[in-house]
Parts: C-alpha cells; structure tokens; sequence
C-alpha cells in the first residue's frame, strides 16, 4: 500500500510543484468563468483577467519562494 502512495505521490508532483499556485489558479480560472457565463462579461476581458490574474499569481509565488530559499 505504501508504493501505490508513493507512485501516486510522484505522479501528482509532477504535475502540482506548489500546491497555493495550483490552487490560486483553479480558483482564478473559476471566478473568471462564472464571470463570462453567469455576469455577460465580454470573453475577451475574461481573457485578459485570466492573463493579468496568472501573471499576478505567478509573480506572487516567485516572490515566496525567493523568501523561503533566503536571497
């Protein structure tokens, strides 16, 4: 049971290397497309909040991990 967790482990830190990033994203992903759908926000300002919101979100953890790596 302990090498399907670990596989399983693997498996998914290939893909989510920081989980806040991941997650910030899915929700920033959410929020715009409730947006578009449910609020008639023009798609392509939905296409530019996804564009600042990830470089926002990207820019965010950059800083972090600078912090925690001590530069």
């Amino acid at each position: 049971m302990n090498i399907i967790r670990l596989v399983a482990r693997e498996f998914l830190g290939m893909f989510v290397d920081d989980g806040n990033l991941a997650l910030l994203a899915l929700i920033l992903v959410a929020a715009v497309t409730a947006g578009v759908k449910l609020l008639a926000l023009p798609p392509l300002l939905g296409g530019a909040l996804l564009l600042v919101g990830c470089l926002a979100i990207l820019l965010q953890s950059v800083r972090r991990a600078v912090r925690q790596s001590g530069r």
